[in-house]
C-alpha cells in the first residue's frame, strides 16, 4: 500500500522534526491508527517528502522529514470560473476540478445565480483532500466571490477565456489551446447567462466560445466535460 499523503503548507527541511496539526494528529491517531515508526508523505508546492513518525500519543504526533522524493513541478495554466450552485454539486465541482488539475477556482455570481455564498473553510478542505488523493502537489487557489461583470473587466489581457456557450454550434479547436498562456474556462449557472451577460462575455476580445454538447448539461457535468476537453486538446 502506498504511503498516506498529507498537505503541509509550511516549508519543509530535511532531517528536521515537526509537530502535526490538531487535524492531522486526529487523522493519524484515530482514523488511520498509525504507530510510531510509520511512514507518511508530506507535500506542498515545493515538492514531496518522505517522513517517519518519531513520537505518537493521543493528542500529539511528531514526525521527522527524511528526504524529498518529488521535486516541485510546473503548475497547470488552467483556471475555472464557475457560477455558484447548491452545496452538493458545488462540492462535487471543487473536487473534480482539483483532480483535473486546475490552479485556481473563481466563484462567480451572475443574474441567475441562486446561491450567493461559499463556505471557504469547507471548500479549501475539499480541494486539499482531492489534491492528496490525486497525487498532486499544490491545491488550487479559491479566490473571493466576484460578480460576472467585475470578473470580465479584471481579466488579464493575455488570458484566453474559454466560454462553454450552449448557444454556440462550434466545437473547441486544439490550435486555440496549444500554448502556455493562462486559460480560464467559464461555466454558467443553471438556466444559463442572460442575453445581456452573454453579450458582455462575447465582447471581451480574448473570449473563445465553444459548444460542449447538443444537450443541455448540468453545471457539474459541463465543468468536467469542459476541463477534460481542454486537458485532452492541450496534451495532443
Amino acid at each position: 500500500m502506498s504511503n498516506i499523503r498529507l498537505y503541509y503548507p509550511n516549508s519543509i527541511v530535511e532531517n528536521t522534526t515537526s509537530l502535526l496539526s490538531k487535524e492531522h494528529t486526529h487523522y493519524v491517531v484515530n482514523v488511520m491508527r498509525l504507530k510510531r515508526g510509520s511512514s507518511i508523505n508530506f507535500f506542498n508546492k515545493e515538492g514531496e517528502w518522505a517522513s517517519e513518525i518519531v513520537f505518537l500519543e493521543k493528542d500529539r504526533v511528531e514526525v521527522k522529514f527524511i528526504n524529498r522524493e518529488k521535486e516541485s513541478i510546473k503548475s497547470s495554466s488552467t483556471e475555472l470560473a464557475i457560477c455558484l450552485v447548491k452545496k452538493n454539486p458545488m462540492e462535487f465541482i471543487l473536487q473534480k476540478a482539483t483532480e483535473l488539475g486546475v490552479t485556481k477556482i473563481i466563484p462567480i455570481i451572475s443574474e441567475r445565480t441562486e446561491v450567493k455564498e461559499l463556505n471557504f473553510e469547507r471548500a479549501n478542505k475539499i480541494v486539499i483532500e482531492a489534491t492528496e488523493q490525486s497525487n498532486q502537489l499544490n491545491p488550487p487557489e479559491i479566490s473571493k466571490i466576484t460578480k460576472l461583470k467585475d470578473f470580465i473587466n479584471n481579466l488579464n489581457p493575455t488570458n484566453k477565456l474559454f466560454f462553454a456557450d450552449i448557444n454556440c454550434k462550434k466545437g473547441l479547436k486544439k490550435e486555440d489551446i496549444k500554448n502556455d498562456n493562462l486559460k480560464t474556462i467559464l461555466i454558467g449557472p443553471e438556466g444559463d447567462f442572460t442575453p445581456a451577460e452573454r453579450k458582455i462575455i462575447l465582447e471581451n476580445g480574448n473570449t473563445i466560445p465553444f459548444s460542449l454538447s447538443k444537450n443541455i448539461l448540468r453545471t457539474e457535468t459541463a465543468t468536467i466535460s469542459a476541463l477534460s476537453l481542454v486537458n485532452y486538446s492541450y496534451d495532443l
